[in-house]
């Protein structure tokens, strides 16, 4: 007759060494997988954006300190001699000076009027979907035609802008001689380009405003105008933020506009409408042919951009910060308190 052991206890049983369990590679492969693939899913973005923008910045700045020639290639290391030629130019000065007045020319008027064609388009008007189209078919068209278009309107002897002038009892303007008149003239082009889309970027916070907040500054008493400025502007302020800063961006990018002003495209008989672009342009592959100072001015640009640009940046969310929105808390008492009014009512 066999005699069993009792079963030993609970507590002598966690006591016990207890073989370790062997992870398949289905699960081995599925941790790899949760820390692996968040990175794989973000990588294309990161490898397009160092194959088209940090390549080619780090390209043109090994360019700018080296004699290089369009058919020469490659010369000698200068280091900084080509920016130092670059400060010498009176041209550099000027396109600096030209791409500064037609930048605040265009973008300044252009984010205003965005903002109040994006204020008319978020009303309850008829056709909704075809005056949204409309303002952004004049980004559609091509700069070039643009170009054309303006050419001829701006045209010193005989261009449609100067005979309305000349019907209301002004002088004729000399677009194409005088450099002011030329800066508006480019700022227009730009306005008239890149005004409906802006404005459907500020269309689209607009629309992400909470009704509440109108339905509140109703019952308080505000107007439409009060409404405008104390709701919306405070609360579209991110968006505001991003559209001075690309804006800013593509002011001082400008190149389209001055090149097809005129036939030869060079910036005026004086430079007058000379921008940095188009001086880096003319000195890279028309006249010159000097990449490494191309290289250099563009680096210069670069580096002025970067600056203008944060300098928006902190501007702008001062501003912002100054005249902030509604809180989540204040969101909140508004829907009380129009609770409460359809309540009573």
């Amino acid at each position: 007759m066999s005699v069993q052991s009792p079963p030993a206890p609970e507590d002598e049983l966690d006591r016990l060494p207890r073989q370790p369990r062997r992870v398949g590679f289905s699960q081995t492969l599925s941790r790899w997988d949760v820390k692996v693939s968040p990175y794989l899913y973000i990588s294309p973005f990161f490898i397009l954006f160092f194959v088209t923008g940090l390549f080619p910045i780090l390209y043109t700045a090994w360019v700018s300190v080296h004699q290089w020639g369009m058919l020469q290639g490659q010369g000698d290391f200068v280091g900084l001699k080509n920016f130092s030629d670059v400060f010498a130019q009176p041209d550099f000065w000027k396109s600096l000076r030209n791409t500064m007045s037609i930048f605040v020319l265009s973008s300044v008027p252009q984010v205003i009027a965005a903002i109040l064609i994006a204020a008319l388009l978020d009303q309850n008007l008829r056709a909704k979907t075809f005056w949204r189209m409309g303002v952004l078919l004049p980004y559609v068209v091509a700069p070039v035609a643009v170009g054309l278009i303006f050419t001829r309107l701006f045209a010193d002897q005989s261009g449609l802008v100067n005979s309305w002038l000349g019907a209301i009892g002004i002088d004729p303007i000399r677009w194409h001689v005088d450099a002011l008149a030329s800066h508006v003239a480019i700022a227009s082009m730009v306005n008239f380009r890149w005004t409906g889309y802006n404005a459907l970027i500020f269309l689209a916070a607009m629309q992400a405003v909470p009704r509440e907040l109108y339905e509140a500054a109703i019952i308080d008493g505000a107007g439409r105008v009060r409404q405008f400025f104390s709701v919306t502007i405070p609360t579209i302020r991110a968006t505001v933020v991003f559209v001075v800063i690309t804006s800013t961006i593509g002011g001082l990018q400008i190149f389209d506009e001055p090149r097809v002003f005129d036939e030869l495209g060079t910036g005026g008989a004086s430079r007058q409408w000379l921008t940095t672009t188009l001086y880096l342009y003319n000195t890279g592959w028309t006249g010159q042919y000097n990449l490494g100072r191309a290289a250099a001015i563009a680096w210069l640009l670069f580096l002025l951009i970067l600056v203008i640009g944060m300098l928006n940046f902190f501007l702008t969310q001062r501003i912002a910060t100054g005249a902030s929105g509604p809180s989540k808390k204040q969101v909140r008492r508004a829907k009380k308190r129009l609770d409460a009014e359809r309540k009573s009512a």
